[in-house]
């Protein structure tokens, strides 16, 4: 985006890679997500900077080229069989690490707020509360699955919450971003997810968390007994 000073995007870059690496630790270094990721991620690369995002009058939205195959990937994980090996094999402890992400992503948002990217109710500052999950993830890690003194009803508590946290962030940022179908936060809206780099927001860091978040809950509800 024009106008921004360098260190936003700089941060929000290592924020990116930050998260693909924590992800890539709780898939047991697993190659195929990686080289997966980044493809994805040079892909939408590409795409945003032509610009094709920021064209937002079109019906169906553009955006959903964005958004949409990650989430179908993610389903496709959990309604096959080969999916659901993979979801198992995935490091829970681990997962909950890159829940951390979450507290730059948060700062980053703040600074785009400032800079007139993205609307207040977008912030800390505003309607999103999503901080939380990321201040609370590496205790949540530590004691919970280091030192085991949490039962799997607090373990499934958390992610339900924090799950809930980043469904009210997804909801307030399509609401407030310049499409047809807009309804808040007219004066100033969500911009910064149509361009490169923050295209990786939408398009890697929340359905990578999104994943974590279910992959989670899906190993404690099998789990017979607390951790």
């Amino acid at each position: 985006m024009e106008n921004l000073p360098l260190y936003i995007p700089v941060t929000f870059g290592l924020t990116t890679i930050l998260t693909i690496w924590l992800f890539y630790r709780a898939a047991r270094r697993s190659v195929s997500s990686l080289v997966l990721i980044i493809l994805w991620l040079i892909l939408q690369s590409i795409i945003s900077l032509q610009g094709f995002y920021t064209v937002t009058n079109a019906l169906p939205p553009r955006f959903l080229l964005l958004v949409m195959p990650p989430l179908l990937f993610i389903a496709l994980l959990f309604f096959t069989k080969k999916g659901r090996n993979y979801v198992d094999n995935l490091d829970p402890a681990l997962l909950t690490l890159v829940h951390i992400v979450r507290i730059p992503v948060e700062v980053i948002l703040f600074w785009l707020y400032l800079y007139k990217a993205i609307p207040g109710l977008m912030t800390f500052e505003g309607r999103n509360f999503d901080i939380l999950s990321g201040l609370t993830a590496p205790l949540i890690f530590y004691v919970g699955w280091i030192q085991k003194k949490m039962s799997k009803k607090m373990l499934l508590a958390w992610n339900f919450i924090c799950l809930g946290l980043l469904i009210n962030i997804v909801r307030y940022a399509i609401l407030s971003a310049p499409f047809p179908f807009q309804q808040l936060a007219f004066d100033q809206p969500d911009r910064a997810i149509l361009y490169f780099p923050f295209v990786a927001l939408p398009g890697c860091i929340v359905p990578l968390v999104l994943l974590s978040h279910l992959a989670s809950i899906r190993y404690l509800l099998k789990k017979q007994n607390p951790v």
